[in-house]
């Protein structure tokens, strides 16, 4: 900014200040766009919320030509696209496809379970899950497994056990529990595998190792800010009954809006969703899931969302605590802690419709 000059008077003379001109600098548009593009790639990836992603979008025209710069897109996390149900719409699906053409292998997944299940894309769906199973996304590789297991979006006949088998043993390699859990009640029941029942009870006490330990982690990083994890008395919660809700993958969170916003929570005529309330997978075809042999009146796509739903509430809905604890009496130590104390769960068998007051 330039000053003018100007003079200072007193008597005949004065002392003359000249002004000097100031440049005002700004540091932000000094940046190279390499270093800019860098540091968004680290907020996206870290990002709870698209809204936190847009909101960096709308600061100025810079931020947004640079973060739809496809290697900011390839490196969005799980929470940048989040998308919710309440809120799909042209620009949501918009969005989403533009992380995919980046390469964003939880764009691949949030996408493919959408169209899979909720837009009954089924080609289009398990395409992209495919894609997000390739760059060994965990969670796409155990999804591919219970659609083989399950035969989704075919007929009873298109089950392929082995692939299910082989998807499950990759996604447990990576660390996904369910699936840990699901390659040992394959192995322990010899169900699309040669049957090792010690290495399956192995896997079964395995995984509710590493789920407990997960639970205990967050009950002692942040106790006074999750009272989900506490019970009345102080202590952490009983097992199974807090799962950490950041354990909810946004897919997952998406299918349980859908289908509770259209509809009543039901898929279509005759379809069921699976019980579990932390999965929200519809039936693609009637009686595709399994049922509760103790009851008959819950379905689950799979043993991961059986187990979690019989620590959580089934055990009691099921059937009397009384008959439970001396169903258990004469159970050994060791099968208690590999069976997970659930009961068995059949596939219906005929194709007739489901009895309306199951």
């Amino acid at each position: 900014m330039k000053k003018q000059l100007r003079q200072r008077g007193g008597g005949g003379g004065g002392a003359v200040v000249y002004g000097t001109t100031r440049t005002r600098s700004d540091l932000f548009e000094s940046l190279p766009d390499e270093i800019v593009i860098v540091i968004l790639c680290k907020l996206n990836s870290t990002a709870s919320s698209p809204a936190d992603f847009v909101a960096v979008l709308l600061t100025c025209k810079r931020l947004k030509k640079l973060g739809l710069h496809p290697l900011v897109l390839s490196n969005a996390g799980s929470g940048a696209v989040a998308v919710r149900a309440k809120n799909w719409s042209d620009e949501a699906h918009r969005f989403l496809k533009l992380c995919v053409n980046a390469g964003n292998k939880e764009a691949y997944y949030t996408l493919g379970m959408i169209r899979f299940y909720c837009l009954q894309n089924r080609g289009s769906g398990a395409s992209l899950m495919a894609k997000a199973a390739i760059k060994s996304h965990a969670p796409a590789l155990y999804s591919l497994a219970l659609i083989q297991f399950n035969g989704s979006g075919g007929k009873k006949n298109d089950k392929d056990l082995r692939a299910a088998v082989a998807l499950c043993a990759r996604a447990a390699y990576l660390g996904h529990v369910d699936a840990l859990r699901e390659l040992g009640h394959c192995l322990q029941d010899g169900y699309g595998v040669r049957k090792d029942v010690e290495e399956g009870r192995r896997l079964l006490v395995q995984s509710n190792a590493c789920e407990l330990a997960s639970v205990l982690r967050a009950f002692n990083t942040t106790p006074s800010h999750r009272p989900d994890l506490i019970e009345s008395n102080g202590s952490p919660c009983r097992y199974g009954s807090g799962l950490p809700e950041n354990k909810l993958h946004p897919a997952n969170r998406f299918l349980i809006e859908w289908f509770g916003l259209r509809g009543c929570g039901v898929p279509g005529p005759g379809l069921r969703l699976c019980s579990d309330g932390w999965c929200g997978r519809p039936e693609t075809r009637r009686n595709e899931f399994r049922r509760c042999s103790g009851c008959g009146m819950v379905n689950y796509c799979s043993r991961g969302c059986q187990a979690h739903d019989w620590r959580v509430h089934h055990k009691i809905e099921c059937a009397p605590m009384e008959e439970w604890n001396h169903a258990i009496d004469g159970v050994d130590e060791e099968e208690q802690l590999t069976d997970d104390r659930t009961v068995e769960i059949d596939e219906i068998e005929s194709d007739e419709p489901l009895d309306s007051s199951l």
